[in-house]
């Protein structure tokens, strides 16, 4: 008969794979996933780097699991905003503020999940997570259109733009390249009311719409 594995196994090997992916998150929001090794992640985590092989089959593996995670509760939050009850302008210009400031909280992350070079598999992810926001844009752009709050558009090439330029945006301000560094306070605030502007108008929201507030 195989050896099956106890309960209490299964939950401290769960454990240690989830201890070992929030390391391997922070070091990927250090350093990039180009320097986020199997050897500096299991440092980090405090283990030999062939234990990480115990969770994982491959440096990938990892990275796409970290991607998937990250990735996805930023998804989950918009997705949150976006689709609440109430008036979908003011949810529009109320998502692309509350996604551009956590981004902005996190530039180590966000610039990772957003932009940073990767490898090809963490790339398909990349691909696959921008369909997962235009589709949340687009949904509420369309009920902005049926309420008569946004002019007849096509929704989905309206949620492409509005995708592609919410992260080209931000990738110079995330960037931890940037000789400028971490924008201030003020800076942050401006550039939130600027983006949410543009993001308003992209979706043809008449001028006088509410913008949410921009403060960090």
């Amino acid at each position: 008969m195989a050896y099956r594995k106890t309960p209490a196994e299964l939950r401290r090997l769960q454990a240690a794979r989830e201890h070992l992916v929030a390391r391997a998150t922070a070091v990927v929001a250090d350093v990039g996933w180009a320097q986020a090794s199997v050897t500096a992640v299991a440092d980090s985590a405090g283990i030999a780097a062939g234990s990480v092989y115990q969770h994982f089959p491959s440096k990938a593996a990892l990275a796409v699991e970290v991607f998937r995670r990250a990735a996805g509760r930023e998804v989950e939050v918009l997705g949150e905003v976006l689709l609440a009850p109430g008036d979908p302008v003011e949810r529009l210009g109320h998502g692309v503020a509350t996604f551009a400031r956590r981004a902005l909280e996190n530039r180590g992350l966000a610039y990772a999940l957003l932009a940073a070079p990767a490898e090809p598999a963490v790339g398909a992810e990349r691909l696959d997570f921008r369909r997962r926001y235009r589709a949340l844009f687009a949904e509420v752009v369309r009920e902005g259109t049926a309420a008569g709050l946004l002019p007849a558009q096509n929704a989905e090439v309206t949620a492409a733009a509005l995708t592609g330029a919410i992260g080209e945006v931000l990738v110079d301000p995330l960037d931890p390249l940037d000789p400028h560094g971490a924008p201030d306070e003020t800076t942050t605030g401006r550039l939130l009311a600027d983006l949410t502007a543009m993001a308003l108008r992209c979706a043809g929201a008449a001028p006088d719409a509410v913008l949410p507030a921009t403060a960090p």
